[in-house]
């Protein structure tokens, strides 16, 4: 029997998918990455019996990056990555082993059919999934079609199997135009982003950004945001005058009028005008005009629709919103959310997707009128030819969905239900008067039918006081006629809602991309997000942005991504050549790229203005090994210490405190050393500011603190300190924390681990000796005499921690609150106290045992 594997997108898809497919008939085991379940069943393919094995990944399987040397910022001109730099596919998540996984699952299988996401990208990881399954597959008649791949648009029954009954190939040349966006923004945005992150970083120490990082969508996205800013700052009011005019008929209600000529900016001209309208004590009636009009229908709902509404109405950031859109599109509740189109095919199934919401008591009586009257055909709109509209797919209820899921899906059935509505009719009635020589006129409206509007009734005609009845040459009493004063107002700070619209109408960015590129200028402290969420430049930003109008202000304006985002598309259709583009655009951003470095000191002159020297910043903290002065330090992102004596500045770990430790140095190079801390219930650690960014021992790299640190005879070092291998991790060593008593703990040094034993002890230390069983070193443990836990009385005792059965009820596992850490990945480095005098510590079998019970 041949076996067909299938592969989805995510592992909640790849289940939905199998479901529907198996008719509830497969069974499910895990992959051996822990992370996607494979579903197992029998059915027909292509004619003949076959076993399906259908599973999925999470993303994309791999991601592009430089070869080794060339992610070292210290060694690598930038320029370099233009063109010498070479690049290579890594896997997207070492930690998920999913090339493995899916060479595993691959193994014997005859066919795959690949349920990627309908979109650029999932073509792309299309073939990243074949580049892992194809060699390890059987190989058939090279005649016979192997690879398919399924278009679908909803997680329904119909839709799957429709899927499945016209199943086609992959699109190469989509898949292209991905691996060249990846490429360019690779090349671009890191050559850019190091040469001024280390140029600014290293004179500027208020900056408060761990990364000044430039993009080629990021930063034209900032550049709108700027625009507005500078509008705003140069926004002079200037002071005009209205007349306001209020006149009345019987026991009519007073009408305010409008002035025809609406304002002037001359107060004499003004008054001028209310005294030849004060001539009149009566408003004659000039005209009454009565139109029937109408407030269209919505169009379907697109990806950049949905994100502006939810940005502006519910008042979701758009980089939340596709998580949430993506997470009811997988749960089956809509129809994929990343669409250009405003237009249903002509087969789609509108009265059939109504009906699923005929019981919903929020808009069931609506949902029912249009069944029985008839529903209306939407509103022709853009075909993209990707995929059909965002729809609702099935009921749903709050209890579901949770409170923003409901809100967005709320919103996505309501403007569905508008859409197949009739449009909105009212009657406006405008009645034009003559005061004197002036006119004035006034409307109202009075709704007719409220039609889409019952469903979304936010955009409902508003109740208005009804206008009076009257014919022309009919007189009003003048109750009263003045001239206002009033002020000309600057624009607001951009909202999200407004920032998508420009993306969308330059080209920056796709549907897909927007929400990220707008989330990256919040993260890099380039915005800050106000209430109505408004988008408010910070300094930094604000520097930037003229920086590069400075320089080159192709940098910032959306002409020149607008025109790449073209080119790329022309590459998807097949009509462009990718080595072309790329090396094309390469060649002019790297061009860009010296005549930015050469000019420089253009952006520098606005830093200088806005931001203080690294020398005049932070406060003093440790000593310098090399002068002994004390050197500062800066709090602002990246947190770091520098020497304005030897003018040298050293990294530090990030997202913690940090302060300086009992005045101890470094045997090494004489500084002092700090502790860093991410608080209370998280760990701690010494390191010396001069090894942290210069490692010492060959087998260290940058960002080790000392509890890394491989020094035989220091002791802080992890020879000294190291107690045995994580219980988790396999690459992570177990370091006591010495300044943590009376709370003593220890804690991996790679990962979140934290073991808490021995509270209360006077003094914990570890032992030179080692465990016979696990090879863990020994600790000794003095308690308190009072307090202490020991059999007899005693306080002294030396054991291990994982093996000694009068230590096992004293040790509690626990993992750190971390925050997400800055800086130099801690990688290499010895495993234990024992590295090079008796091996590698052994992981000891019963260790998870004898901590499991304390796990928390």
């Amino acid at each position: 029997m041949r076996t067909v594997l299938m592969v989805a997108e995510k592992p909640s898809l790849a289940q939905s998918i199998a479901k529907i497919l198996s008719k509830g008939n497969c069974t499910s085991r895990k992959g051996l990455n822990g992370a996607c379940s494979v579903h197992d069943y029998t059915g027909s393919f292509q004619g003949q019996t076959v076993r399906f094995k259908m599973t999925s990944v999470c993303g994309h399987v791999m991601s592009l990056d430089f070869i080794g040397k060339y992610n070292n910022w210290d060694k690598v001109d930038p320029a370099e990555l233009f063109s010498k730099a070479p690049t290579e596919k890594k896997e997207a998540n070492s930690k998920l082993n999913m090339v493995k996984f899916l060479q595993v699952e691959a193994r014997g299988c005859d066919y795959v059919v690949l349920w990627l996401d309908c979109d650029k990208e999932g073509e792309n990881i299309c073939f990243e999934v074949l580049d892992a399954v194809q060699p390890v597959m059987n190989k058939g008649n090279p005649r016979e079609q192997t690879v398919y791949r399924a278009k679908f648009s909803s997680i329904t029954d119909t839709d799957i199997w429709n899927a499945m009954n016209s199943l086609g190939e992959p699109n190469h040349n989509e898949a292209l135009s991905v691996d060249a966006r990846q490429e360019l923004d690779l090349r671009i945005g890191c050559a850019f982003t190091r040469f001024q992150t280390k140029y600014f970083q290293g004179k500027y120490g208020n900056l408060d950004s761990s990364l000044i990082s430039f993009g080629p969508c990021q930063t034209p996205t900032l550049g709108f945001c700027v625009e507005r800013h500078d509008k705003i700052q140069s926004f002079k009011p200037e002071t005009y005058w209205i007349i306001q005019a209020k006149v009345f008929k019987g026991k009519d209600i007073t009408l305010t009028l409008d002035w025809n000529r609406v304002r002037v900016f001359d107060k004499e001209v003004g008054q001028m005008f209310v005294n030849l309208a004060k001539t009149s004590r009566e408003a004659q009636v000039e005209s009454v005009s009565k139109k029937e009009k109408v407030k269209q229908r919505p169009q379907a709902l697109n990806t950049v629709e949905m994100l502006r509404v939810a940005s502006s109405a519910l008042g979701m950031g758009p980089q939340h919103t596709m998580q949430i859109a993506e997470r009811l599109y997988t749960q089956g509740y809509i129809s994929y959310p990343r669409t250009e189109t405003t237009h249903y095919p002509e087969n789609f199934d509108l009265k059939g997707t109504l009906k699923q919401q005929t019981n919903n008591p929020y808009w069931s009586e609506e949902v029912r009128t249009l069944l029985s009257t008839g529903i209306n055909r939407p509103r022709k709109g853009n075909d993209a030819g990707d995929h059909p509209p965002i729809t609702p797919m099935r009921a749903a209820s709050e209890g579901e969905l949770g409170s923003d899921g409901w809100r967005l899906y709320e919103y996505i059935t309501r403007h569905f239900i508008a859409t197949v509505s009739q449009d909105c009719k009212y009657l406006q009635t405008t009645i034009d008067f003559n005061i004197g020589t002036e006119a004035f006129s006034c409307s109202g409206k009075t709704l007719i039918s409220p039609g889409y509007t019952t469903v979304m009734n936010w955009q409902g005609i508003p109740l208005e006081e009804a206008m009076p009845n009257c014919d022309r040459g009919d007189s009003f009493i003048v109750e009263e006629i003045k001239l206002i004063e009033k002020q000309t107002n600057p624009p607001d700070y951009l909202t999200e809602a407004e920032l998508i619209t420009l993306m969308e109408k330059h080209g920056i960015g796709t549907d897909a991309s927007i929400p990220v590129h707008i989330n990256n200028i919040c993260q890099r402290n380039y915005v800050t997000i106000e209430s109505g969420r408004k988008l408010k430049p910070t300094n930094l930003g604000i520097v930037l942005v003229h920086g590069y109008y400075k320089i080159d202000a192709e940098l910032v304006l959306p002409t020149i991504r607008s025109a790449l985002e073209k080119q790329l598309n022309l590459i998807a259709q097949g009509k462009a050549n990718f080595q072309q583009v790329l090396q094309h655009t390469l060649e002019i951003f790297k061009r860009k790229f010296h005549y930015f470095v050469d000019s420089i000191t253009g952006m520098d002159e606005l830093m200088e203005v806005s931001f203080s020297p690294i020398a005049a910043t932070g406060k003093p903290l440790s000593r310098c090994g090399k002068c002994h002065r004390y050197m500062k330090y800066i709090q602002a992102k990246p947190s770091r210490l520098h020497c304005s004596h030897c003018d040298e500045t050293y990294s530090l770990p990030q997202n913690g405190a940090i302060k300086l430790y009992k005045e101890l140095r470094c045997p090494l190079d004489e500084f002092e050393l700090v502790l860093w801390t991410s608080g209370a219930r998280g760990k701690s650690y010494p390191l010396c500011p001069y090894c942290y960014s210069n490692p010492p021992f060959r087998d260290m790299k940058k960002g080790m603190g000392c509890n890394e640190c491989t020094h035989p005879s220091c002791q802080h070092s992890l020879n000294s300190l190291g107690i045995g291998q994580c219980v988790e991790c396999d690459s992570g060593v177990l370091v006591l924390d010495p300044t943590s008593g009376p709370k003593w703990r220890m804690a991996c040094n790679k990962c979140n681990v934290l073991v808490h034993f021995f509270e209360h002890a006077h003094r914990v230390q570890v032992a030179p000796d080692s465990c016979e069983i696990c090879d863990a070193s020994l600790v000794a443990v003095d308690f308190n005499k009072s307090r202490t836990p020991l059999p007899a009385g005693e306080t002294q005792h030396t054991g291990c921690v994982f093996c000694d059965s009068i230590f096992q009820d004293l040790v509690e596992l626990k993992h750190a609150t971390m925050r997400h850490r800055g800086g130099g990945a801690r990688r290499g480095g010895g495993r234990g106290r024992g590295r090079g005098r008796r091996g590698n510590p052994k992981k000891p079998k019963d260790k998870m045992a004898a901590l499991a019970a304390y796990f928390v």
